[in-house]
Parts: structure tokens; sequence; C-alpha cells
């Protein structure tokens, strides 16, 4: 521990305690030796205005009150080692979800805490280097985040042009922001939508156009967006009317047990080792995609809908495996050999430990 350490740590045990707090306290918690300990006092009252006393009867030290009763706090911007690492790790982990998205905003900090780290010598420097994050199909986020950042919390309303992929059309819409999602690997808004007269959620790098309006945003209650938008499983907004019953091979239970797949799953083994995984949902489209990752692994159980749909998609995956492939004079396998080789394109997702 430093002398910055030692100077912060002392700061927050005083702002802490009602009661004096003794010379042996102070030399255990600061982990130092007993002239370090008045160093320390000395400089905190002579450099940063602590006001420090000294209690002979209590035997301790404490900080003095204001008479309105308000708390000393340390001038300018204070870290401890612990919370430089998790800044470094912040910055370096949004780094890697959105490259450039903050890197101009955050790099005065950056430089900061670069130099106090060099000063102190901390050893975070390797934090690049060592902490990873990988995405998996993210879609760059495009050039207007940041109006859509700022409109949500700056509470303002957004104009925008969008382009919706489920329609191929492109419509301009007035919204107000109510949250920012950031969802298997890509950003969404959540926002009431004045030309609609409903909640949307819009995909960020489907914006084409925004800006921020100097008109205040229609606030929804949190009970409300989380009702209408998080109650069904994915993206796919809307309350949840419907629960899917999947049983997963003892194999693949191993895995799929630890997984998160909605906040009010529920889950269980059953005595022959399968897993079965209860998930509320309303659109099935991005439910029908995870369970069709795990191919034979997975059985659908209820509703019979979903079941249906998946049996049928699994049919279409099937067929484009089974017709031959154009200019290809190669005959078309038949019997077990095909079944063979049209499983692992149907369940191919290998878990990994």
């Amino acid at each position: 521990m430093d002398k910055f350490d030692r100077i912060y740590q002392l700061h927050h045990l005083l702002l802490s305690r009602r009661t004096p707090v003794s010379l042996a306290e102070l030399r255990q918690r600061l982990e130092c030796s007993e002239p370090t300990v008045y160093r320390i006092l000395r400089e905190m009252k002579d450099y940063l205005g602590a006001p420090i006393e000294h209690d002979r009867n209590a035997g301790g030290y404490y900080y003095r009150r204001d008479a309105d009763g308000s708390a000393y706090e340390l001038p300018g911007l204070w870290f401890n080692a612990r919370e430089l690492q998790a800044l470094l790790v912040f910055e370096q982990l949004f780094e890697t979800l959105e490259p450039g998205l903050l890197g101009d905003h955050l790099a005065p900090l950056k430089e900061r805490i670069t130099a106090l780290i060099r000063h102190r010598r901390l050893g975070l420097t390797e934090v690049g280097r060592r902490i990873r994050l990988l995405g998996m199909a993210a879609r760059p986020t495009g050039e207007w985040f940041h109006v859509l950042a700022s409109a949500t919390l700056q509470r303002r309303r957004a104009r925008l042009r969008y382009h919706a992929r489920s329609k191929d059309e492109v419509s301009e819409r007035t919204v107000s922001p109510q949250r920012l999602v950031r969802y298997r690997d890509n950003w969404y808004l959540d926002a009431w939508c004045h030309t609609r007269r409903a909640l949307r959620s819009f995909s960020v790098d489907r914006v084409r156009w925004a800006e921020e309006l100097d008109l205040p945003a229609e606030e929804i209650p949190d009970e409300r967006l989380d009702e209408h938008l998080a109650s069904s499983y994915g993206i796919f907004a809307g309350r949840a009317n419907q629960v899917a019953v999947l049983r997963f091979t003892p194999e693949r239970a191993r895995w799929v047990a630890d997984e998160r797949w909605h906040p009010k799953q529920q889950g269980q083994f059953l005595m022959d080792g399968r897993y079965e995984l209860q998930i509320p949902f309303r659109d099935p489209t991005e439910l029908v995609m995870d369970i069709l990752r795990h191919g034979p692994d997975v059985e659908v159980v209820a509703p019979e809908s979903l079941r249906h749909l998946v049996a049928e998609r699994l049919k279409s995956a099937l067929a484009q495996y089974a017709a031959p492939q154009p200019n290809s004079s190669e005959p078309r396998p038949t019997g077990e050999s095909e079944a063979v080789k049209v499983k692992t394109p149907i369940g191919g997702d290998t878990p990994t430990e």
C-alpha cells in the first residue's frame, strides 16, 4: 500500500466513524509504522485541509464536523488501486465491445489514469493484453448512437429516420427514448413512438439519421417498460402469453443448466438425466433460432405450435442438404450415410467448457 492508498483509506475510515480511531487501529488498518501514520495525518492536515482532530480523553483521531453537519471530502478525484483497475477494465471492455464509440470522450480520463498508474507503479498496464471480450455477429453501431444516447440521458425527444429490416421500409419517427439496451453484441433503443403511439424497440444500426429535439421526452414507468419489453423472450417485445417447455439431453444439460435464457425461466433435472427448461415468450422468432442451434440435443415438448414450427425449420434445413448442389455431378447420398452427413450441420454447435 503506497501513500496515496493510505490517504484514501484513512479518509474513508475517519469519514465512516463517529467515534475517534486509536493510533493502534490506524497502524493496523494502514499497514504501516507509527511515524508513517503521523506523517500521513500531518500531510492531510497541511496540504489537503483535512479537519483532523485528536481527542486525548478517547485516545484517537476523528474528523471535525462543520456547523451544518456536512462531512469533509478530499479535494479532486481520488481512486485507490482497485478502483483504478476497475476503470481500466471498464474502458478496455467498452472499447472491445464497440471500438471508437467513446474513444474521444474517454481519452483524457484514460491519460490521467495511465499517468497515475505509471507514477504509483501499480502494474495495471497489462489490462489491454490480459483481458479480452470477444463478440459474435455484432453489427456496426452507426454514426447516430451519440445523438440517441444524448436524447436518452437528457430526457429529450428525438426524430429519426429508420430502416426496418422486417418490412424493408424507411420511415420517419418521433420518439421519446427510454433506454439504450446492449443485447447479444448489438444496441437497441427502447422508446415510446409518438408516430405509432406505442412502445417500440429500434435497432440502433438501422437508424439512418437522427436529431435531438428541444422537447421533453414522455416518461414511461419502469414497471410498464419491464412488463412490455422484458417479459417476453429476447428482444421481441410484448407481454409473454406462452411458456416453452424444452428438454435437453443429459450431455447438453451440463451446459444449459448453467445458462440464463430468460430472467423468469424455470429449470429442473429429470430422473433420466435430461434437463427441462421452461421459458415465457410471445414472439417465437428468436426462441426458434436458439432452439435450432442445439439440433438433436433438444426437444420441444410444448406448446404444440412451437414444436411444429421447429420441426418445419429442421425439415427445411435438411432439404438444403438433401438436394444436389448446382453444377455437381456427384450422386446424392442415400440411406444411412446420408443421415450421418446431415446430422452435423443441424446439430453441429459444439459446447465449450
